[in-house]
């Protein structure tokens, strides 16, 4: 993970994460792009799944994350997928 902070608040980072799991019954890995922003307003991001980046029974997966913090202070990630 690269990540930059300004004095005034601003930040951004870049960053690679391999996953390995099951989704929709299908094991395998892939990896996952996060681009994020923030500012003193909130949180931005953009999460896509690395294209051609699936192995085993996700070869082929492509889509985007979605990374939600709960009440809790939790970070889950949340995908929408499909499979070429």
């Amino acid at each position: 993970m690269l990540a930059a902070r300004s004095a005034s608040g601003g930040g951004g980072y870049v960053a690679l994460e391999r996953i390995e799991g099951t989704l929709a019954g299908k094991t395998g890995t892939f990896a996952l792009l996060h681009l994020g922003t923030m500012d003193g307003s909130g949180e931005s991001g953009h999460w896509p799944i690395v294209p051609g980046s699936g192995t085993g029974d996700l070869r082929g997966v492509s889509g985007t994350a979605k990374i939600e913090r709960t009440e809790a202070g939790e970070h889950r990630v949340m995908l929408t997928c499909a499979w070429s």
